[in-house]
């Protein structure tokens, strides 16, 4: 039997000949001095013709060149940035675009959950934590309704894959999400970019860029989003159409530099959306199959319930720099804010087979809940202090403190009283957060061929959590407390195997805190807790530049572990989950990133991942599908062991939910000089193999394979910019995720939608 560190190795060894069998030929590459930190994520060196522009990435919390990160990384800037979010996307536009990304949402434009390598979170609870973390503009964002604010004047998208504990801290084993800004410049810029669409889509975007005065510049931006209702409802009661949105965001940003060694960066950002909650659609799900039923309806959905979705956050961030001789000190200061209403008609239907007519198909009983979030207070300080005067050893050091206080109401309704009224099953929970930690990261130049970095950070993590019923049926407070502890930390070496080449390895640990949440439905409900997962990743690959930097791969192959894997489990026939651990969850794959231009018309980028993950718990069993107790003509149909009890299933080998294999994206942009400007064509393509819904495997709750493609064509002249584009150009409508507790109900993803855009910049 192969051991681990054998797996290792032998892993190791593969990416090792796979880099030799890439071409060596590209040229030397200069040597790129680091931006300041603070700076725009920009190209640090005059490419030549044809050539790729130097990509900068702050992964390591400096301004370094993409290939020198002993990290597999990718970005998202410029078209391919423009073209993924035209259209209104919001940030699940990033779901397949990265090799081993995928971003859903059981909430519609709001709660995104991310996955890297097959870590995620499936859990639907406000207070849910995530194995991915999201920062923007340096600001952890911790609840996943401030992960979904609107991507605009962004200057670059960062996606750090593997554990990011050292740097970035808690609830980042799987890897991190970053947005960097378009920061102020000591120069008037801007632009302003307006669109109209299909389904009555209309869209305006600008940011103006002022300097105030020698040391005070100014950068407001902005985006307004509005999309009219494409779903109706033909019954005479409950909410008649869905889909419409207004959604709404502005960044102000305030640059202050009095001095050469002294820099401040003040950002207030807020967002408004007023819209609907995704639609839960009753029995689409053809039993035996992951069909659709035949004649499915994109337009139609039958409903006797209120569906309505509101989100207000706001927040602001204060930046402190200041170069002193030999250290660099920062201060990042930040502060988020969000007001939460998400109302649904979670049964999908109409009536029930109690209280006749009912349908779409077979409706054992109605779920009609609001989810709120009332109260919402985050704050987070860093200190962090690095070096700067040059030599072979280079180090950063800081400390960290987090805080966020969370009341999440849960409400039900009454869909068959007249009124639709609040009945009696109403729940709140209080969450408060606290987390301390200090960090430290050393990197030494052993040799202009060999670089090696160590990161060790130590977290202390406190929490309390209360839930209680209350109005007419009580029960609680019920009260959990946990304090936990952590050290996380990372090894790895960067080796110049040639001017071009550079092979690296990577282990590194990461860590998710304890997690808590009680819906309490019923009586007899209590609270759930999972303690504290832990991931140990080993990485190793290439990054190479080729053709004389005509164009660029990254190679990396992976394999991790993560002990205490936190798990979100349904309830059965109940609208609730439960928190659970497994013994270890692992996984293990392969990343490619490539980029070239293979003309001065043509340039293509081309991603791929292979993800393999395995739940590792021989004892562990879970609550299956609700609906098969309800009505086994119309339940789902379990493909994994029974359980040791009715209506339960073992998951050990279940590979993670949502987590598929296969991932590719491909994108093909041509351009040519036309008249007194260019015109240009750019296509993209994203496709992912199936995924299991839930933890255990069903026949009906299992995605099919995916590919969706996108099209933007246009004109540049001048300083202005005219295009046409289409999203999910070939339209395929397939359930992305499902509700398996009363009826074979899916959630489907988003049909073809075209549009045009005019853009004008100075």
């Amino acid at each position: 039997m192969m051991t681990p560190h054998a797996r290792t190795v032998r892993h190791t060894l593969i990416a090792l000949a796979i880099a030799a069998a890439f071409p060596l030929q590209a040229q030397a590459q200069d040597s790129v001095p680091a931006p300041a930190a603070d700076a725009p994520a920009a190209p640090a060196a005059q490419a030549g013709p044809g050539q790729l522009e130097t990509v900068i990435v702050t992964a390591q919390r400096r301004a370094e060149n993409i290939k020198d990160v002993p990290m597999s990384i990718a970005t998202l800037k410029g078209d391919k940035l423009d073209t993924l979010t035209a259209g209104g996307a919001d940030i699940r536009f990033l779901n397949s675009r990265s090799p081993s990304v995928s971003v859903e949402s059981d909430y519609g434009r709001t709660f995104p959950r991310f996955y890297i390598r097959g870590l995620g979170n499936t859990d639907f609870d406000l207070n849910a934590s995530q194995p991915v973390g999201l920062v923007m503009d340096d600001v952890v964002q911790e609840n996943a309704m401030l992960k979904g604010f609107p991507v605009f004047d962004v200057d670059q998208v960062e996606v750090l894959r593997g554990p990011q504990g050292t740097l970035f801290g808690r609830n980042s084993p799987a890897g991190v999400i970053k947005f960097d800004s378009a920061k102020p410049v000591f120069k008037t810029e801007g632009y302003l970019s307006g669109g109209f669409g299909k389904y009555g889509m209309k869209n305006l975007e600008g940011a103006f860029n002022v300097p105030v005065s020698d040391t005070v510049a100014l950068r407001f931006s902005g985006q307004t989003q509005r999309r009219d209702d494409r779903v109706h409802n033909p019954r005479p009661t409950g909410t008649r159409d869905f889909e419409g949105y207004e959604d709404s965001a502005a960044r102000l940003q305030v640059l202050v530099k009095p001095t050469r060694d002294f820099t401040a960066l003040f950002n207030v950002h807020a967002r408004n959306l007023d819209g609907t909650a995704t639609l839960f659609r009753a029995n689409i799900l053809k039993q035996g199959t992951n069909d659709l039923v035949d004649g499915f309806d994109y337009d139609n959905y039958p409903t006797d319930g209120i569906n309505r979705q509101h989100l207000k956050t706001k927040g602001a961030s204060m930046r402190l720099k200041w170069d002193l001789p030999g250290v660099t000190l920062h201060s990042i200061t930040g502060y988020e804010k969000l007001d939460f209403y998400s109302r649904a008609d979670v049964d999908g239907g109409y009536g029930a087979v109690y209280a006749p007519p009912m349908g779409p198909g077979f409706i054992p009983f109605v779920v009609e809940t609001a989810d709120v979030i009332p109260n919402h207070k985050q704050i987070s300080q860093e200190f962090r202090a690095e070096s700067s005067a040059r030599g072979p050893l280079q180090w950063i050091g800081g400390l960290f403190y987090f805080k966020e206080d969370i009341q999440i109401d849960s409400i039900s309704f009454d869909s068959l009283a007249p009124g639709n009224p609040q009945n009696s099953a109403y729940a709140t929970q209080n969450q408060s957060s606290k987390s301390y930690a200090a960090f430290g990261s050393l990197n030494y130049t052993v040799s202009d061929a060999l670089k090696l970095r160590a990161g060790l950070r130590y977290t202390s993590d406190k929490k309390d959590f209360s839930a209680k019923r209350v109005e007419a049926t009580t029960a609680g407070p019920f009260n959990l407390h946990d304090t936990s502890h952590n050290v996380s930390w990372d090894l790895s070496g960067t080796y110049v195997l040639t001017p071009a080449t550079n092979a690296y390895a990577r282990i590194a640990t990461g860590y998710r805190a304890p997690s808590m949440q009680g819906r309490l439905n019923g009586l007899a409900d209590r609270p759930s807790f999972a303690g504290a997962e832990k991931a140990l990743s080993v990485e190793a690959g290439i990054k190479q530049d080729l053709f004389d930097k005509r164009a660029r791969l990254s190679l990396a192959v992976f394999q991790y572990r993560v002990k205490d894997k936190q798990l979100t489990a349904g309830s059965g026939a109940v609208n609730m989950n439960q928190l659970i651990n497994a013994d270890k969850a692992t996984g293990r794959g392969v990343e490619l990133d490539f980029q070239a231009n293979l003309s001065d018309s043509l340039s293509m980028t081309l991603g791929g991942s292979y993800n393999h993950t395995e739940i590792q718990d021989k004892k562990l069993f879970v609550q299956s599908c609700g609906n098969a107790q309800n009505n086994p003509a119309s339940g789902c149909t379990v493909t994994d062991p029974l359980g040791p009890f009715k209506g339960t299933a073992y998951i050990d080998g279940n590979p993670l939910p949502r987590a598929p294999e296969w991932q590719t994206n491909f994108t093909l942009k041509y351009s040519i000089p036309l008249a007194n400007g260019e015109f240009y064509a750019y296509t993209d393509w994203a496709y992912r193999t199936s995924y299991n819904f839930f933890l255990y495997e069903a026949k009906e709750y299992k995605a099919k394979e995916l590919l969706e493609g996108g099209l933007r064509v246009g004109y540049k002249w001048d300083k202005y910019e005219l295009s046409a584009y289409g999203r999910n150009i070939t339209n395929q409508i397939q359930s992305l995720g499902a509700i398996d507790f009363d009826n074979l109900t899916g959630i489907i993803n988003e049909p073809r939608t075209y549009g045009v855009q005019f853009k004008a910049t100075f």
